[in-house]
């Protein structure tokens, strides 16, 4: 006679994570998103440990944060997960001033931002798949360009 139980927000194959609150502007906090889309959960790992930008810190505890939800509530192989999205949000905006000269006041906004980080489990043969599919398409273009040069 309990509720009903809510349906899951994401894939069987994936985890995410959400962090708020964050003290910088939404634009800057993209950036360091984007360096991360995409990449194997390793390589982004080690991206953000590296990265000279003040915030990194912040998303890569949100990525290790999806990677032990990936591991521990939805029991993902930990090796085979890749950031299949991270996506940023505006939070509030503290407003502040500054007097200025001839009794102005000189706004000053400190913006708050968030970010969500999903991730996603691949399997193996399907990775090896796409892996061949590119070399094979790289394949193609140098033979393409070794046909057009012979003929030039």
């Amino acid at each position: 006679m309990g509720k009903e139980q809510n349906p899951r927000r994401v894939a069987d194959n994936e985890a995410m994570a959400k962090t708020k609150m964050l003290r910088t502007s939404p634009q800057k906090l993209n950036l360091v998103a984007a360096m991360i889309r995409g990449k194997k959960v390793e390589k982004a790992l080690a991206d953000l440990t590296f990265s000279k930008r003040r915030i990194a810190g912040d998303v890569k505890k949100c990525l290790q944060s999806a990677i032990a939800n990936a591991e521990n509530n939805h029991n993902l192989d930990v090796d085979q997960l890749v950031v299949a999205e991270a996506w940023v949000g505006k939070n509030m905006v503290l407003k502040r001033g500054r007097p200025r000269a001839r009794g102005r006041f000189g706004k000053i906004l400190k913006p708050f931002s968030e970010i969500t980080i999903k991730v996603r489990e691949i399997d193996a043969e399907a990775e090896a798949a796409k892996k061949a599919a590119k070399s094979h398409k790289r394949d193609a273009a140098t033979n393409q360009a070794a046909a057009a040069e012979e003929l030039a």
